[in-house]
């Protein structure tokens, strides 16, 4: 059997975290906060997009989900890439498709265009988050892994805040093709920093076994801040399964994969109808596009705060009871939310609370997906989960968009699309209990 003096998993797992290795996960929180400024890049941008081309709200509503339509794609495509190529070549090829389609947004000149460059910019950002999802499991100790997760997972509302303040700066002066270019600039830059700062994961290559294997890992290690190791655990030790979707739905891990995608489905449903039709409901009360980026962002302030909290809570109470009774709540303030507010301070804190659950969820299904899945299908796990959950995130602004055209008020709108976060909490209360997973 294995012992931690020569493998680096459980080394890892048992060590105290190095400053090192929190810099790499500060790594992985960063790219999460680039892909929560450039989902939400649209939403500043959409009540400029909608008055320039004239376009009504259910058509906006298909636009908005263009990009989340590409995650979708990218997580289930790309997310068993970085299982069978890396989680740090996948996660250098996903900055280019971002930037790409960051940069070429701020381009086009029809509605065709947008779709398609959103289309293109989702396909990189949905392939992100399974590589950071994995990355900062791998990268983290065993005491401190959930947490890590649910941290680098708060990097979402974190981007949405800062970048959401600049492109708020930027529609001032009424031109929101700005906030686009930004974003590419942005995205292109954080290329040095994923090569100097976030090592290949040695739970990953122990697992792949590529040339040099053991030279790789002691490489790894160092750049993580721990001693080398004399030699790998034998091939046969370690878990040998096959890394594709038919391992997801193997008798282990069946049940799991099932209720994680639907559980995720339900609630993104209900998280991405708040962060993407606030901007639209607060200029059509009669504000200005630059407040309603403002509530906006006060939306992640509260996203944040309860990312952080929840993130401590990990450490302390299980996981899945933690997310049940915060779905529940994300019910009632999505539903609150939707009552309407008579000024935009109002409005700012009713979306902040509304926030604060909604993406304190979304923080908790990171982390009880890194838990639940092994090393060798964790990428193509996260992805498989995220990937078919973001038609949920489709759907949400699609739906929205729909009931708005179809002459329903905003209570009845906001109290239905809250359902999704109850439909949530019902699967995760049948989720089997997990065990602890090697990293």
């Amino acid at each position: 059997m294995a012992t931690t003096a020569n493998d680096p998993r459980a080394m890892l797992g048992a060590a105290p975290m190095h400053w090192k290795q929190v810099l790499a996960i500060a790594t992985c929180v960063a790219l999460n906060a680039l892909d929560g400024f450039d989902v939400l890049s649209i939403s500043f941008a959409s009540p400029g997009i909608a008055k320039e081309w004239g376009i009504d709200r259910a058509a906006l509503g298909v636009v908005l989900s263009m990009e989340l339509i590409g995650m979708a794609v990218g997580s289930v495509l790309l997310g068993p890439a970085a299982d069978r190529f890396g989680r740090r070549p996948t996660a250098l090829v996903c900055l280019a498709i971002m930037a790409c389609g960051m940069y070429a947004t701020s381009h086009i000149a029809t509605i065709g265009a947008l779709a398609a460059t959103r289309l293109l910019t989702g396909l990189g950002i949905g392939g992100m988050l399974a590589c950071t999802n994995a990355m900062t499991a791998e990268y983290a100790n065993t005491r401190w892994r959930g947490a890590a997760v649910a941290i680098m997972a708060a990097g979402y509302p974190l981007g949405a805040i800062v970048g959401g303040s600049v492109a708020t700066s930027l529609l001032a002066d009424g031109n929101w093709r700005e906030i686009f270019t930004f974003g590419a600039v942005v995205t292109a830059a954080f290329f040095p920093l994923v090569l100097l700062l976030a090592p290949e994961t040695p739970g990953f290559l122990v697992q792949k076994r590529p040339a040099r294997a053991l030279e790789r890992v002691n490489n790894s290690l160092a750049r993580l801040g721990h001693a080398p190791v004399t030699g790998l655990p034998a091939p046969e030790q370690q878990a040998t399964a096959k890394t594709g979707w038919a391992e997801l739905f193997a008798p282990n891990l069946r049940k799991t994969t099932i209720l994680l995608t639907i559980a995720y489905f339900c609630h993104i449903m209900t998280f991405y109808f708040i962060l993407k039709w606030v901007p639209k409901i607060v200029v059509d009360m009669g504000f200005s596009p630059s407040s309603a980026g403002g509530v906006l962002v006060w939306a992640n302030v509260g996203g944040l705060a309860g990312s952080l909290l929840f993130s401590a809570l990990s450490l302390r109470y299980a996981l899945r009871g933690l997310m049940v009774i915060t779905l529940l709540a994300a019910v009632i303030m999505v539903t609150v939310f939707g009552q309407g507010q008579a000024d935009l301070a109002g409005l700012s804190w009713a979306a902040a609370i509304a926030g604060f659950f909604t993406n304190a969820g979304i923080v908790g299904f990171y982390a009880l997906i890194a838990a639940s899945f092994p090393t060798a299908v964790r990428g193509g796990g996260t992805g498989f989960v995220i990937g078919l959950g973001r038609g949920g995130a489709a759907l949400g602004p699609i739906l929205g968009g729909l009931l708005f055209a179809a002459g329903f008020d905003l209570p009845l709108v906001a109290a239905a699309m809250a359902m999704g976060s109850l439909l949530g909490a019902i699967a995760l209360f049948f989720l089997p209990k997990h065990d602890a997973n090697p990293a």
